[in-house]
């Protein structure tokens, strides 16, 4: 059976959670990171050199990095339609997949630091501003997309980007700052909340 190692609340853990969801993949889940097992352990490290969750253990083989993780499950049980295999489509996905990891997750650090976890170390004030004007700035540029496709990010149908994009756009929801009016994305978030995986592992009061 498939293994995950991660804090079940981590947002990263949650897009494996919502992967398997969706696919109908039975797993056993192992508590690790803050408040559960140790990250650090050289047991660990041996699993992933970055003590970093969610790390997989499936037929043998251990996995780290959660896009990562939820391409190869889609891939081994052949749902081409949340990763397509035609090579230009799946790059369509993946390309979202992609922003979301390295240009929306950057924008919200230092905010979401400050206004959620409450960060001592995230205290200043114009960092604090310029990190929500860059959070907004892609959410904006997410809020562009989703109205040209008038559905998912990528079109009339359900993919993996929308997996890692939905729990980013929930954590922009819940986070306590005041939000512009961005209707694609209002909409998207009612849309994705029609699925049960996403209640269950997104819109689940987690930021």
């Amino acid at each position: 059976m498939l293994k995950i190692l991660g804090k079940s609340s981590s947002i990263n853990v949650r897009k494996v959670l919502w992967t398997c969801a969706e696919i109908g993949i039975p797993y056993q889940l192992e508590q690790w990171g803050s408040g559960a097992q140790a990250t650090d352990t050289a047991y660990f490290l041996g699993l992933n050199p970055n003590g970093m969750v969610p790390v997989i253990q499936d037929e043998g083989a251990t996995l780290w990095e959660s896009n990562t993780i939820c391409r190869y499950l889609a891939s081994k049980h052949q749902r081409t339609d949340l990763l397509p295999t035609k090579p230009i489509d799946r790059a369509q996905v993946e390309k979202w997949m992609d922003w979301q990891a390295t240009e929306l997750n950057n924008s919200w650090r230092y905010a979401f630091m400050a206004l959620v976890r409450l960060s001592p170390t995230h205290a200043d004030p114009v960092a604090l501003s310029a990190g929500i004007a860059q959070w907004t700035h892609h959410m904006r540029l997410l809020d562009a997309q989703l109205a040209s496709t008038a559905a998912y990010v990528n079109g009339a149908e359900f993919t993996l980007a929308d997996i890692v994009l939905g729990l980013s756009v929930h954590r922009w929801m819940a986070a306590p700052l005041e939000h512009p009016v961005l209707p694609a994305v209002q909409a998207y978030y009612e849309l994705l909340s029609q699925r049960e995986a996403y209640l269950l592992h997104g819109r689940n009061g987690l930021a």
